[in-house]
């Protein structure tokens, strides 16, 4: 399991965000990689197989700047098996989020309120993209579709895309969010996840 290394802002380089074959890493995708660079890589990945995610927690962050200064550019996603929270289309998986600590982008990632007692929320359904859906905008990818997750009537109004950046990499997936209001998509950030521990939630 890869764990975030901290890099000082003071001494960033191309090394400090580039694995040793050139590739990006966790902090390179976050931080320095271009929006279309992101785009190209989205298109180019390949979608995470279930076994890769369940009974995982992943560090996240938002690429967008504006995030940090509304208090959610650091995030931790978490990935289970359990009974459906909604009906949707199969085979699938379900998912979560935790709130973490807003602090460096090269620290490593806090849950609130703690790590033995995290504060989840904002469940999913993961799921294939279906050809000729309404989300259908990465084939390649992965859904993470709020709607399904069961969280209400004021639940987050999101869709989001991942994929796994490396083929030899389930470790580090990249995503894209989206605003569901109705039929219209928004395009929100770019973000970037990282595995972090493992977990034994079931829902």
């Amino acid at each position: 399991m890869t764990e975030l290394k901290s890099t000082a802002l003071a001494t960033r380089d191309a090394g400090a965000t580039l694995g040793l074959s050139g590739r990006r890493t966790w902090l390179g995708l976050v931080r320095d990689a271009s929006n279309g660079e992101r785009e190209a890589l989205m298109g180019s990945g390949t979608a995470p197989r279930f076994e890769d995610l369940v009974g995982s927690e992943f560090a996240g962050a938002n690429s967008l700047s504006l995030t940090r200064l509304i208090g959610i550019r650091k995030f931790v996603k978490g990935f289970y098996e359990g009974p459906p929270r909604a009906q949707g289309p199969a085979p699938f998986v379900q998912g979560y989020n935790i709130v973490a600590r807003q602090n460096a982008d090269e620290a490593p990632h806090v849950m609130v309120p703690s790590a033995e007692s995290p504060r989840r929320h904002g469940f999913y359904r993961v799921h294939a993209v279906q050809p000729g859906a309404r989300d259908d905008r990465y084939p390649n990818a992965l859904l993470l579709d709020y709607g399904l997750g069961g969280n209400g009537l004021f639940g987050p109004p999101l869709r989001d895309y991942i994929v796994q950046v490396y083929p030899d990499d389930p470790d580090l997936l990249l995503g894209k969010a989206y605003l569901a209001f109705g039929s219209l998509r928004i395009p929100v950030s770019f973000f970037v996840l990282q595995r972090l521990r493992t977990h034994a939630f079931q829902g």
